[in-house]
């Protein structure tokens, strides 16, 4: 039986949940810490509402997130310059030097990847993706939303 496009993107998302365990193992960074790194790397310094915001999470979770970066030398807290109740949270050198170089990786891989398919395919896959992730992203939306109209019905009654 042949593997179903979904039974190979839920491959690809395993092998890639996998590869960043080996590539962060030891260094205490988790996916959710490298997200925000991630994050703060294009962002540039934001405040942690902003944050939690861009990384679509609470702000309670974003509070935790930032503890545990600042704890491993990864960001620092600065006081926001018009808002005392604010700070700016920011990359450390040492973080600036790690995400150059996890871009440089990033690009890096998205280069050996796509040299798995035939450069005249090339365009179409990146295509072919770009729609399927937009279609799983309308459909997530839309379940969601289902999800919390249904939750909000009884309330309403």
């Amino acid at each position: 039986m042949d593997a179903l496009l979904l039974d190979r993107l839920l491959q690809i998302g395993e092998l890639f949940q996998r590869d960043m365990a080996r590539a962060f193992d030891g260094s205490g960074l988790t996916t959710a810490r490298v997200h925000l790194l991630w994050v703060l790397q294009h962002a540039g310094p934001s405040t942690q509402r902003d944050l939690a915001r861009l990384c679509d999470v609470t702000p309670r979770n974003i509070t935790g997130l930032v503890d545990g970066l600042e704890a491993s030398g990864h960001v620092r807290r600065t006081p926001h310059p018009t808002d005392r109740r604010s700070v700016i949270v920011e990359l450390t050198a040492t973080a600036a030097e790690t995400m150059t170089r996890m871009r440089h990786d990033h690009a890096a891989l998205n280069h050996t990847l796509l040299d798995a398919v035939a450069p005249e395919d090339r365009a179409a896959v990146q295509r072919g993706i770009a729609a399927i992730a937009a279609r799983l992203e309308t459909l997530v939306t839309e379940a969601l939303a289902d999800a919390a109209a249904a939750a909000a019905e009884p309330a309403a009654s």
